[in-house]
């Protein structure tokens, strides 16, 4: 679709007008707005400040769920990216303002590895936002590093703000697309149950972010652990490939398996078909347990964390709620605490 949008188009929304400077992607654009301040007393300064924004236009359910899905949540969520407005001039594609950040997890780890810190304030802060969808019984459905945005920020952690993006598939567990098992977000970031296109619900999403954190925590959590781009599930077909999302299941069996007998409580006999299939491709000497990754890899905690995130029955992984009060999460502030203390 060909979009009605152009470099220098001024937009009005609810609440302000907005100059588009920059085309991002194809329904992505980089604006600037006025921003006006309130005075103590309850004028308005004649004070102007232009600040960067993000137009998403689009004709695609997707958006409007978005914008649904913010609106419901957001007060409640300030991990999640902000909707700051919606253009209602010129009519058309619906269009939203969503707030600017500098980058993505994705970009960010991949030019110099998180620290142990950074690693826990990011995890944190998605966590912080997956609690309340979670406590509704919404799924984001698409946690990965490029979703996850961040502000550049001074002092021991680089980041100054970091948000939880891109609702456009957030569904309810009990909705059509998360009962008949919907694919959903991308392979190497995809729960096992949702691989195998069983029901899924907000299960799926701790495996999504324990993915992303795994590739963080050494480059830290799996993402984040080891970093540089490496992926712990990433086969060695190209995405094309006919047995690439097989192969990505192997790789879930090598690292976190093997697939446990509870499957047989939640899976149909062609669902435990392809399972014995997956588990067969990986010769018992190939197998590669993480809970056995040494300390020169990987600290205990870490690992043990992650080993929490990572189960392959749904039901066996913590709450988001309950992933907040990990002791992870204490260790790291109680060891920060005695070095300015």
């Amino acid at each position: 679709m060909t979009s009605i949008l152009g470099i220098g188009q001024l937009l009005k929304g609810r609440l302000s007008t907005y100059a588009i400077i920059k085309q991002l992607h194809r329904s992505i654009w980089l604006a600037m707005y006025e921003l006006r301040f309130i005075i103590a007393n309850g004028w308005i300064s004649s004070n102007q400040s232009e600040e960067p924004v993000v137009i998403k236009s689009i004709r695609h359910f997707r958006l409007e769920n978005e914008r649904d899905v913010l609106k419901r949540f957001q007060s409640r969520a300030p991990s999640l990216r902000p909707l700051i407005d919606e253009i209602e001039d010129p009519p058309g594609p619906p269009a939203l303002v969503l707030k600017h950040l500098d980058d993505d997890l994705l970009h960010v780890s991949a030019a110099k590895k998180l620290t142990p810190l950074e690693v826990k304030y990011v995890i944190r802060e998605v966590l912080e936002a997956l609690a309340v969808l979670h406590e509704d019984g919404y799924v984001h459905t698409d946690v990965k590093p490029d979703n996850i945005l961040v502000n550049h920020g001074p002092g021991n952690i680089r980041f100054a703000d970091v948000k939880l993006a891109d609702c456009g598939s957030t569904v309810h567990m009990d909705s059509g697309h998360a009962m008949e098992g919907d694919i959903i977000g991308a392979p190497i970031f995809r729960s096992p149950e949702a691989h195998l296109q069983m029901r899924w619900s907000t299960a799926t999403d701790i495996w999504s972010l324990g993915t992303t954190a795994s590739d963080q925590i050494n480059y830290l959590l799996i993402s984040l652990l080891w970093g540089g781009n490496w992926h712990i599930f990433k086969p060695d077909v190209p995405a094309d490939h006919e047995h690439y999302e097989l192969k990505i299941l192997m790789k879930h069996h090598q690292y976190f398996g093997p697939f446990p007998l509870s499957y047989k409580e939640i899976a149909d006999k062609d669902t435990l078909s392809i399972l014995a299939h997956v588990m067969k491709g990986v010769p018992h000497e190939l197998m590669k347990p993480f809970e056995y990754v040494t300390d020169r890899e990987i600290t205990k905690e870490d690992k043990a964390f992650i080993l929490k995130l990572m189960k392959l029955d749904p039901r066996d992984r913590p709450t988001a709620k309950e992933l907040l009060q990990d002791e992870w999460f204490q260790l790291e502030s109680a060891r920060h605490k005695n070095e300015y203390f």
